[in-house]
C-alpha cells in the first residue's frame, strides 16, 4: 500500500512539474487545446499569404497594439497583410511551444499569452532569425467561431 501512495504521489508531482503553462489546475485542457489549434490555423494563414482565411479570423472591430508600430485597427491589418504577401521577401512565424498560456476569459473567450519568432527570407538568400517577440491574443468565441479580437505584440 506504502508503494502504491508513492507511486500516486510521484506521478502527480511530476505531472505537476512537467505541466505545460496554461494547463495547470484550473485551467481548462480543452481551451488549451482549441486556442492552440486556433494560433496554428491562423498562423498558417499567415505563413501561406491565405488573407482570405487570415482576414475572417480577426474582429471588425480589431485593435492591435504593437510597441514599434503603434494601434492598427481591421482595415489597416488587412493592408499590411496584403502588402506583406505582395513582397518577394517572405516572412514566416513561429510559437515558441513552451511558452505559450492560455487562459479563460468568463461569457467572452480566452487569452492567449506567449513567445513566437519571425524569420524572414529574402530571394536567393537563406532564412534569417528577425527575433523572438512577447504576443498577447484576445479570443472571442461567438456564433461558434473563434476569432482574434485583441492582439498587444511587444519586446521587439
Amino acid at each position: 500500500m506504502k508503494k502504491l501512495i508513492a507511486f500516486i504521489g510521484f506521478t502527480y508531482m511530476s505531472n505537476y512539474a512537467i505541466a505545460q503553462p496554461g494547463r495547470e489546475a484550473g485551467s481548462p485542457t480543452a481551451l488549451y487545446d482549441t486556442i492552440r489549434l486556433m494560433d496554428s490555423i491562423f498562423f498558417r494563414a499567415f505563413n501561406t499569404c491565405d488573407t482570405t482565411l487570415s482576414k475572417s479570423l480577426f474582429t471588425k472591430d480589431l485593435e492591435f497594439y504593437h510597441d514599434a508600430g503603434g494601434l492598427t485597427n481591421y482595415d489597416e491589418n488587412l493592408k499590411s497583410i496584403r502588402y506583406r504577401c505582395s513582397n518577394k521577401a517572405k516572412v514566416r512565424r513561429e510559437l515558441v511551444n513552451e511558452s505559450l498560456e492560455v487562459y479563460p476569459i468568463a461569457n467572452y473567450g480566452a487569452i492567449e499569452i506567449g513567445l513566437h519568432k519571425f524569420y524572414y527570407t529574402e530571394p536567393g538568400k537563406k532564412e534569417q532569425l528577425d527575433g523572438t517577440f512577447r504576443f498577447v491574443h484576445i479570443w472571442i468565441y461567438k456564433d461558434n467561431e473563434w476569432k482574434i479580437s485583441r492582439v498587444i505584440s511587444y519586446d521587439h
